[in-house]
């Protein structure tokens, strides 16, 4: 502060005045673990920062953008505030659910904050501030660690850029891509942060980004001879072509329900042409997947029926009644090995998935040990109803969800198939038993009845479409790149 009159006043008419602001401060955001209070997708967080201003009254200094689907966001917009070293500035931070496009948060949940002060933030010793913050939820807590980095704002000038791209690779397995990119500054410590982040064009391999502004100081700490990293995420093709392998796994239902084989009733029966709804769905998936797999050679398993010599229940038989090497070559001898069980098995049951779930998680697991982009897993499940082990199976799915594996579940026949759509969690997150939720969806359900006057690649097109943002999103959750990543474009 500086005091102001003459040397003869009277302390009592001395004024006070508050000095300029010393520097200009920008923070940098992120958090972990944020609460998820949308139903059927993540929450799509936005944080604001408010300044007290006494009495207990707050306005607010600025905020982020919205990150969409995002429990652990890291915000590219900083927050800028006046910094002065004569004052507590008190600080608070919150983040909220953004579901519409109004600028009042009062019809935001608040998904967590707190508060500090600038001078906390700006005198830490590593150039970052981490804040721990509890968030209430039912009757147990969440911890969720914030970062916040404070910069000060040394330059005034600012950058505006507008970038378009051409004939970008076609990296969606269905459809065109949705191009964004992201834009980093390196720091003296050689790790890169987050400055810019555009928005996302869909299905557009030409796309043009919106004009955008950025302070010198945000972008290259005002030094433009720094390096500046310009990156888009890794997508399914970058993966595939990267080394992944995809691993196709089926499983068929042999439950009593779905009628004897014999009748033209059943839907097991094989019509004239050697055909039926459960090799119609083999052969609609299997026709795609099936490039995405070097040996082509592809473990099958039927369950929920009496298997010989024996003819004890098996919900987990192979389907070539070999267990140690269920594996059939190509489709084909899925095919096979499903048309020469058929007469040798008794169909019973009930329906569980469980067991065949957990198998092939199992192997997932072990090539989840590697931490590496080379395996991920796709298990087919073809049914005729309603399932019977529902709790088991929504935990399998949950321990499933952490690993490199997705799910398909077609229905056959003209089954009520509620119990399905559950499972397939878009209308809801799907939780086990216990309340954990899946880490990331990876379940997809189609009743075939839906496609039966549709050309034969519909059905694929529908059941797969979802499987390269879930294989993305599991290594993107485990922060794994490709095993052979795409050279930087020139």
């Amino acid at each position: 502060a500086v005091r102001a009159g003459s040397g003869g006043e009277a302390a009592a008419g001395f004024k006070w005045m508050a000095t300029q602001c010393v520097v200009k401060v920008e923070l940098t955001i992120s958090c972990k673990n944020l609460l998820d209070k949308d139903v059927g997708s993540k929450s799509d967080p936005l944080c604001v920062l408010l300044q007290s201003t006494g009495n207990d009254q707050w306005t607010e200094v600025d905020r982020t953008e919205r990150v969409k689907n995002c429990q652990d966001p890291e915000f590219s917009k900083r927050l800028c505030i006046d910094y002065h070293f004569e004052k507590v500035q008190k600080l608070k931070l919150g983040v909220y659910d953004i579901d519409n496009k109004s600028v009042d948060l009062k019809d935001d949940d608040y998904l967590g904050g707190f508060e500090c002060t600038l001078g906390q933030v700006s005198t830490v010793k590593y150039g970052f501030y981490i804040c721990l913050v509890w968030f209430r939820l039912s009757d147990f807590f969440i911890l969720g660690p914030w970062l916040i980095v404070a910069d000060e704002v040394k330059d005034n000038r600012a950058i505006v850029l507008e970038v378009e791209a051409r004939n970008l690779d076609k990296k969606d397995m269905f459809g065109k891509s949705d191009p964004f990119l992201e834009f980093f500054k390196q720091a003296d410590d050689g790790s890169w942060t987050l400055v810019h982040r555009t928005e996302v064009i869909k299905n557009n391999l030409n796309p043009s980004w919106k004009k955008f502004t950025v302070s010198v100081g945000t972008f290259c700490n005002g030094d433009f001879n720094k390096p500046l990293k310009i990156e888009a995420q890794y997508t399914f093709l970058d993966y595939v072509m990267g080394g992944c392998q995809i691993n196709f796994t089926v499983g068929i239902d042999f439950t009593g329900s779905n009628g004897d084989p014999r009748s033209p009733e059943s839907l097991h029966y094989l019509s004239p042409d050697g055909t039926n709804q459960y090799l119609n769905a083999i052969w609609s998936v299997g026709q795609v997947i099936k490039d995405y797999d070097t040996d082509k050679l592809f473990p099958a398993f039927g369950f929920g029926a009496q298997v010989p010599p024996d003819f004890k229940v098996s919900h987990e038989f192979a389907l070539n009644f070999n267990p140690n090497s269920p594996y059939c070559q190509g489709i084909e001898g899925i095919v096979q090995a499903y048309r020469a069980a058929l007469p040798q098995v008794r169909l019973y049951g009930p329906t569980n998935f469980s067991p065949i779930i957990n198998h092939v998680a199992r192997i997932a697991a072990g090539a989840a040990q590697q931490s590496n982009a080379a395996q991920y897993f796709v298990l087919l499940i073809i049914t005729d109803g309603e399932i019977t082990d529902l709790d088991q199976t929504k935990q399998a799915i949950v321990n499933s969800s952490k690993l490199p594996m997705s799910i398909i579940i077609v229905g056959v026949g003209e089954a009520d198939f509620k119990a399905m759509e559950v499972l397939d969690g878009d209308n809801g997150v799907l939780k086990a038993p216990s309340g954990e939720p899946v880490s990331r969806d990876i379940v997809q359900f189609v009743p075939f009845k839906s496609f039966t006057s549709a050309p034969r690649e519909a059905l694929a097109q529908t059941v797969l479409a979802e499987v390269p943002g879930q294989l993305v999103s599991y290594f993107k959750m485990r922060n794994i790149i490709p095993v052979n990543p795409p050279a930087p474009s020139k």
